[in-house]
């Protein structure tokens, strides 16, 4: 189990390396269009699991959205202390 901020690490870190076969880097290549369609995706599975799924299936749905999320924060250069000064 990661937290949000050790989840931005890994991803950061997989970043930064440009590893080839990482999907988070191909993302963060593929720019914030693609990546935002994708949250866009993920938003709405998140809503209908609230709906008609179980709690179990609704947190998965919410990590991936989570971690797509962070995909665009690593595509425009934001981290997370921008993001928590307005929470």
């Amino acid at each position: 189990m990661k937290s949000f901020d050790q989840l931005w690490e890994e991803l950061a870190a997989k970043v930064a390396s440009g590893a080839t076969d990482s999907a988070t880097v191909a993302a963060v290549n593929a720019g914030v269009h693609t990546i935002g369609k994708k949250i866009l995706e993920e938003a709405g599975e998140v809503w209908l699991a609230a709906e008609h799924q179980s709690n179990e299936e609704l947190a998965q749905e919410i990590s991936q959205l989570i971690y797509h999320l962070q995909t665009l924060m690593l595509a425009r250069g934001l981290n997370p202390a921008d993001i928590y000064r307005y929470l």
